[in-house]
């Protein structure tokens, strides 16, 4: 593990959280980027289609769906979206709720549509944007985004927590959490990790999780007493009890389907095993686990861009490297030099 530089991206919904570590320079001056989601940007093509009533090909891999409420209002004006048989899966693990949206699966690209390609990493875009910059292309990649499993014939929601109970019952180790080659049912990972040949993939959600142990303070006191870590992202709010390396609880919901009152109320039952996967998944949330094997913390430390959520309430803000925004890529360069080959 003697890499020089690294790419580390972390793929949110709204940005793309980068950091491109050089082990010759101090953390501070390596270079770093907060640039719009792979997902925000397709939509942005897509807008541009819809006011010039072009109809659309998609075709590519699996990618963040984030790009859906613009083939949605695409779809409004009219106008038609073709998606290739073998990538349909970016919108939906269900080939008959795609078509349910009014998008037609095909073999073939439909004449006179606009080609729009779907994919979180592209190599010749950041080939070219670091080149212009005169930096030094990686050489290993690390990347986090999250990834709802693949689960056809039932709610993706109930189906990430069937994953999240199967970690916890290996033991819950933080750094199995990294992928040099993840589960077959992560369609959206294994497609991250063919893009980028070489390297490691990881659920953005981990990568929070891991960014919060950069913290020294907060990696020497899960040692000795457990802590529980909350990241409230653009689109999801995720919460891990962790207590010596090991992760013993697991809460994820919907952040903007909570008000700061009801977040810290279910965070409370959550610590204390209280919250059952049932009351979440109702609630319109993904689902929370638990192993009974803690029922208080000696800390709860938040990230993510909506931490301001619980500004009103005893947690304690993160910053790891200086930088809250790039916490999933210190996490991703946290579980790379502790990964277990």
């Amino acid at each position: 593990m003697d890499n020089q530089n690294i790419l580390c991206l972390d793929i949110g919904s709204g940005t793309q959280d980068v950091l491109l570590y050089s082990k010759e320079s101090i953390l501070e001056n390596c270079p770093k980027f907060i640039l719009p989601s792979p997902a925000m940007l397709l939509a942005q093509k897509i807008f541009k289609l819809t006011e010039q009533k072009r109809n659309i090909y998609l075709y590519g891999q699996n990618m963040g769906g984030g790009f859906k409420f613009a083939l949605k209002r695409h779809l409004q004006q009219g106008l038609k979206v073709a998606v290739h048989k073998d990538a349909y899966f970016a919108l939906s693990d269900n080939p008959e709720k795609v078509l349910k949206l009014g998008i037609e699966i095909v073999k073939e690209p439909p004449q006179n549509y606009v080609p729009l390609k779907m994919e979180d990493f592209s190599c010749g875009f950041w080939h070219s944007f670091l080149q212009q910059l005169d930096l030094n292309l990686p050489e290993l990649i690390l990347i986090a985004a999250q990834d709802h499993g693949f689960f056809p014939t039932e709610s993706n929601r109930k189906g990430r927590f069937k994953l999240w109970l199967e970690f916890l019952k290996k033991g819950g180790d933080i750094y199995s959490l990294l992928y040099i080659n993840p589960p077959e049912v992560m369609t959206r990972l294994t497609a991250l990790k063919q893009s980028i040949g070489v390297g490691f993939v990881a659920d953005t959600g981990a990568a929070a999780m891991l960014g919060a142990l950069f913290v020294e303070k907060v990696e020497n006191l899960q040692n000795t007493d457990p802590i529980c870590v909350v990241n409230i992202g653009n689109s999801h709010t995720l919460a891990f009890l962790i207590w010596k390396n090991k992760v013993k609880g697991i809460y994820e919901h919907h952040t903007l389907m909570l008000s700061a009152q009801t977040l810290w109320s279910q965070l409370q039952d959550f610590i204390a095993g209280k919250l059952t996967n049932e009351y979440v998944f109702e609630d319109n949330g993904h689902g929370c686990v638990h192993t009974q094997e803690i029922n208080n913390v000696a800390g709860i430390f938040v990230l993510g861009p909506r931490r301001n959520l619980l500004q009103e309430y005893n947690v304690e803000f993160l910053c790891p490297g200086g930088d809250m925004m790039l916490a999933g890529c210190f996490g991703l360069l946290k579980a790379y030099f502790n990964h277990k080959t």
